[in-house]
């Protein structure tokens, strides 16, 4: 029996370097377009703007001593705003966005109710990473903002 090889040449080199990095270059632009994708946007329309205040806020913000700390379980968010001396803060205003990380088409604006303890709202969150955007007002007028993250387990749905 005969074996017969072929001789290696130029435009075989060629069509597998072509070959190499076309899978390459493909693997890179899908890479590219879903990166793009997941971005949920813009943070700040203009940040230049935005930072002329941000230590000024920041200083107030820190003034409070406020804690805040979020939970989830039996299909409810658990939202807790404590003071330095462990009570609960008294605000006067709160909008809190609820989504994910990666992408805004699961955010969700939870309507709260307070307890005297606690503000408690009744939601329905699929199991994985969350992110909670707050944003509080005292009583005196300051804004505490504060962006908690929130993981959500299986057994807890």
């Amino acid at each position: 029996m005969t074996v017969r090889t072929r001789k290696l040449e130029g435009k075989h080199v060629l069509v597998m370097l072509l070959t190499a990095f076309g899978v390459i270059s493909l693997a890179n632009l899908a890479l590219a377009v879903a990166a793009v994708m997941s971005f949920p946007g813009m943070e700040v329309r203009n940040g230049y703007v935005a930072s002329q205040y941000f230590e000024e806020d920041r200083t107030r913000q820190e003034q409070l001593g406020w804690k805040a700390n979020a939970d989830y379980g039996d299909r409810q968010l658990m939202l807790t705003i404590t003071t330095t001396e462990g009570r609960p803060a008294k605000l006067d205003s709160l909008n809190v966005t609820i989504g994910r990380p990666t992408h805004m088409r699961s955010d969700q604006v939870p309507t709260f109710h307070y307890d005297g303890m606690r503000y408690l709202a009744e939601l329905h969150l699929d199991p994985g990473r969350w992110n909670l955007e707050l944003d509080a007002v005292s009583r005196e007028g300051i804004r505490f903002r504060q962006r908690l993250s929130l993981r959500v387990p299986r057994e807890k749905l």
